[in-house]
């Protein structure tokens, strides 16, 4: 047992230089390469996930300015659809004043016609009271003289 410890003494005293490089190995790997690896991929991280922020904050503002299009777009409508009744509006009042004045002138002519044609039936009715008189007189005349006499 003696012989087995000094045999593990020896492999130890011969791992020494074996563990030293081992632990400079390690921390030149640590030093060299693994910390700026990973502040490298830390930084990488960062600008991803600063590049999806700022990414969703685009999407966001676009999809703002996307309601407020559609928003005005609304109201433009509305505001067209206003405008088409008002002048619908206005058309009809303006038909429904053209069609009360030309009915009011119809009427007046209307009017002034009864007037023009009961004064021609009065002058017409007398006239042909004037004849009826004129011919009555004539029919007496014709009626009652004797017929060598004319």
């Amino acid at each position: 047992m003696d012989q087995t410890l000094q045999q593990l003494g020896e492999l130890l005293l011969g791992s020494i230089p074996t563990v030293i490089l081992f632990l400079a190995l390690y921390i030149l790997y640590t030093v060299l390469v693994h910390k700026p690896m990973a502040r490298v991929l830390a930084e990488r991280r960062a600008r991803t996930e600063g590049a999806i922020e700022k990414a969703r904050a685009d999407v966001s503002a676009a999809e703002a300015r996307t309601a407020e299009y559609e928003q005005r777009l609304r109201e433009a409508r509305v505001a067209v659809f206003k405008a088409q009744e008002a002048r619908r509006q206005q058309v009809v009042q303006q038909r429904a004043t053209a069609v009360n004045e030309a009915r009011a002138k119809a009427q007046q002519q209307i009017a002034q016609a009864r007037v023009v044609i009961d004064k021609e039936k009065g002058d017409a009715q007398l006239s042909l009271t004037a004849e009826a008189g004129k011919l009555a007189s004539e029919i007496i005349d014709a009626v009652l003289t004797p017929a060598g006499v004319r």
